[in-house]
């Protein structure tokens, strides 16, 4: 096949010949606009805030600056929620929950220091039928656990967080989730789509 009946049947095919190597479909580059409008950029990956917040926030927020051990607790808290079918609000609940039960900190036998045998990101106790120490501490486990009792609590969805909290955890201080909610909406909306 000569040569210029070829780059005429790659020209037809949309198709570019350069220097004996063939390149894929010519694209057309557009001139660059010259609209003076300012254009609105719209990040559609990011879970909604009324869905992540939708009674508003609770009295103060607190915020903690995470390690990477913490952050880690926090995707993987993320992950069971999704993984267990469950929305957004949901994995917001449950992060509150750990950062005020444990600070996202996967906590073992704390000794003198522990709250009976509390154990793990919720600080759930075998001796409640939480699971075994090794279960708890799991984070997978223990947040899936913690997502089976919020199943069981009726119109968790349309709950203060920190009713829904509350009911599951049954704990000595029911209000200390609420102060949590702002920065688990934020761990939520960073890494629900990562």
């Amino acid at each position: 096949m000569n040569t210029i009946f070829r780059k005429s049947m790659l020209s037809v095919a949309g198709l570019a010949f350069a220097g004996g190597v063939f390149a894929g479909p010519i694209a057309h580059v557009a001139a660059p606009s010259t609209d003076p409008r300012p254009v609105a950029v719209v990040q559609a990956d990011k879970p909604d805030t009324s869905k992540l917040i939708p009674h508003g926030t609770q009295g103060e927020q607190s915020h903690i600056d995470l390690n990477d051990e913490q952050t880690d607790n926090a995707k993987a808290i993320i992950a069971a929620t999704k993984k267990a079918g469950l929305p957004e609000r949901a994995a917001v609940i449950s992060i509150a929950t750990s950062l005020q039960e444990s600070k996202l900190e996967n906590l073992g036998h704390l000794g003198d220091m522990n709250d009976h045998d509390s154990l793990g990101l919720f600080q759930q106790r075998p001796s409640s039928g939480w699971g075994t120490p090794e279960q708890i501490t799991d984070p997978e486990y223990s947040t899936t656990a913690f997502l089976k009792g919020l199943r069981q609590v009726d119109g968790w969805q349309d709950m203060p967080l920190t009713d829904a909290a509350q009911t599951v955890q049954v704990s000595a201080y029911p209000d200390a989730y609420a102060q949590w909610e702002q920065q688990a909406a934020d761990l939520v909306g960073q890494y629900w789509n990562s």
